[in-house]
């Protein structure tokens, strides 16, 4: 006789075995949400990529699938294998690069450029596999990352502000000012903002997609540049401008074009790291250690996406800064990133709809999650004055040179040089020195972005 008592435990769900959802302590709903979030509030990625890649001599329509075959490749990966909330796209910034100084700059065929954007992503996950870029991550100074994070939320309030002219370019005196504030964009951006405050304060489930949905809404109804253009589109793969499959490797092994293909590596490591680093600490996914859980395969992820965007025809590929939206929106793993891909797969069938999200409806998330990652001074220890110091100098100058790599550099050096002057050499490891000294050539030499 068999007195054995059932077991009546439930077999979890594939989402949950394969997300671990409530071992995070987070929710389907409340990951499918933070989704969303992030895909409206990076999707400006489809207009702008082929725009800048378009003006430089690729077919804008290659582009767009490109863009969207990118996104959807880096971020399922990044939510199936490394079970993350990053989402990967086309980086704008190498983007920028790719448009307006190796194609129109340095005259290089679209060919070639794609060839040392292979080589670019090949060398960039060599590093990755072997640890050399953990090796980097794991001798990050408590300062510095926390100054990367703080430097991130300017760069984010700077970013969204910009984008609807709350804060414009200066053509004298200091370089920047204040726009037009009673313009439709930015009325809208700063009572979006204000409301997506509210809501977060009050813990209303999914409160920032909510505010999005709101302002698209508003615009479609009373902004005459907010209209709709349709639903479906079908995409076209084969046609005589596709982009796919067509890279010049061996062009790109030209001893002149190494030197391009290394300052998009070491951009690439330091950018893509240190957004990669903040995002996770931002969505409380750091060990015990304070290193970031699977940061392993969230490193290997964004690498291998820019061999993807080799193959596809787009720019180099990292994780996106927007990824925080999701984060603050309650994503904890990788569940997140997938809805975020599968997005982006459809919207290669819907790109009509792309354009009814202006971009007053996403700025609020954005000015709203770089407001909470400047919750990382707190995290600062000011009885190390140089390695505080050395965090916010980091901090101020990725938004001040509007560049993250420019940022975590006159960290590294600031840290350096003062525990030297201050005889705290003995607190200096050799890691650190290789990369203050690395990071300072590179800039010194001119090779930097």
């Amino acid at each position: 006789m068999n007195n054995s008592a059932p077991n009546n435990t439930p077999t979890p769900s594939w989402l949950e075995r394969q997300f671990n959802i409530t071992a995070r302590g987070t929710t389907v709903k409340r990951e499918l949400i933070a989704g969303l979030t992030t895909f409206l509030a990076m999707v400006y990625s489809i207009i702008v990529v082929p725009k800048m890649l378009g003006e430089a001599g690729f077919d804008t329509g290659a582009v767009f699938i490109a863009t969207c075959l990118i996104a959807a490749f880096g971020s399922l990966l990044m939510g199936l294998w490394a079970n993350l909330p990053m989402a990967i796209g086309c980086a704008i910034s190498l983007t920028a690069f790719t448009a307006f100084s190796l194609v129109i700059g340095q005259g290089m065929s679209i060919g070639v450029t794609l060839g040392a954007i292979f080589l670019t992503g090949v060398t960039f996950t060599v590093i990755s596999v072997t640890g050399i870029r953990q090796w980097i991550l794991t001798n990050l100074p408590a300062g510095i990352a926390h100054g990367t994070g703080i430097g991130i939320g300017l760069f984010l309030l700077l970013i969204a502000a910009n984008s609807v002219g709350l804060i414009v370019g200066n053509s004298a005196g200091l370089p920047v000012k204040l726009g037009n504030i009673d313009s439709l964009g930015v009325i809208a951006a700063i009572v979006g903002l204000a409301a997506t405050i509210g809501l977060e304060k009050k813990r209303v489930p999914g409160g920032i997609l909510l505010v999005i949905v709101v302002l698209s809404i508003f615009g479609l109804i009373f902004d005459p540049n907010v209209a709709y253009q349709g639903f479906f589109a079908l995409p076209n793969f084969t046609n005589e401008h596709s982009l796919i499959g067509q890279l010049d490797i061996m062009g790109a092994l030209n001893p002149v074009i190494l030197p391009i293909v290394l300052a998009l590596v070491m951009t690439a490591i330091f950018d893509a790291t240190g957004t990669i680093r903040a995002v996770a600490g931002q969505a409380k996914l750091l060990d015990s250690k304070d290193q970031i859980i699977d940061g392993d395969k969230a490193l290997t992820s964004d690498s291998v996406s820019t061999i993807f965007a080799s193959l596809v025809g787009g720019s180099p590929a990292a994780v996106y800064i927007e990824s925080a939206a999701g984060t603050a929106a309650g994503g904890k793993t990788g569940l997140t990133a997938t809805v975020v891909g599968v997005l982006f797969l459809l919207m290669m069938f819907l790109a009509p709809l792309s354009y009814l999200v202006p971009a007053y409806a996403t700025a609020p998330a954005l000015m709203y999650v770089g407001l909470l990652m400047l919750s990382n001074v707190s995290k600062l220890d000011f009885t190390d004055s140089i390695d505080a110091m050395a965090g916010l100098t980091c901090a101020v100058f990725i938004v001040l040179s509007c560049n993250i790599v420019t940022g975590i550099m006159l960290g590294f050096v600031t840290l350096t040089i003062g525990r030297l002057l201050a005889g705290e050499w003995r607190r200096l490891n050799v890691a650190v020195i290789t990369i203050t000294v690395g990071l300072a050539i590179f800039y010194l030499g001119g090779w930097a972005i």
